[in-house]
């Protein structure tokens, strides 16, 4: 089970919205449209209220919490690489925080900013629009280019198209111990993702 009811609160979340069952919501957590909560993710609302709005994705092993009496809100688009922490503050709209990034309290990431991976953005920063972060402490390195924001955009919608994969394909099974001669060639069903990549 990923929900928990906590001190009165139990967590919302729209029926087009998928939280994998090995990841952990709890309390005053509010989950928008076609959001993408990966195993292994903690969102814990339990001392303040966290908000993920629509088309947001938290990847495998996220933890998302916060100083007592704060609100942490992941805007439209938000995408939250694997490993990543935020706790507290805000993240805008279409931004990307890096696979094992950690932004600390009340700490507000503009929209359509890129935080790298590992990069540390300590408490009550504040990064304008389009910015590029990097670093420990981090720092603002160049803008987002148009280029940037479109690959990100385009991979944040693998992630949008995920939730609904999950609920119609994701079921528990036992494994094969053997490779069937008929399994099918993954990377033809990502051809149009490798192509954008490329």
């Amino acid at each position: 089970m990923a929900f928990f009811e906590f001190n009165g609160f139990k967590p919302v979340m729209k029926p087009s919205s998928f939280v994998h069952p090995n990841a952990t919501v709890t309390g005053n957590v509010i989950i928008g449209e076609n959001v993408y909560i990966g195993p292994g993710a903690a969102i814990r609302g339990d001392w303040g209220q966290i908000i993920i709005e629509d088309g947001c994705n938290v990847q495998e092993n996220c933890t998302i919490h916060m100083f007592p009496g704060t609100t942490v809100l992941l805007k439209k688009g938000a995408h939250i690489g694997h490993g990543a922490i935020v706790h507290g503050g805000t993240i805008g709209a279409n931004s990307m925080i890096g696979m094992n990034a950690v932004v600390m309290d009340d700490c507000v990431i503009g929209d359509e900013c890129i935080i790298g991976a590992l990069a540390f953005v300590p408490a009550n920063t504040t990064i304008p629009r389009r910015s590029v972060v990097v670093g420990n402490p981090a720092k603002i390195v160049k803008d987002v280019s148009d280029e940037m924001i479109a690959w990100k955009t385009k991979g944040t919608a693998l992630y949008q198209a995920l939730p609904g994969e999950c609920h119609t394909h994701l079921r528990p099974c036992e494994p094969l111990t053997e490779v069937e001669p008929d399994r099918p060639e993954q990377e033809k069903m990502y051809e149009t993702w490798n192509k954008i990549k490329g």
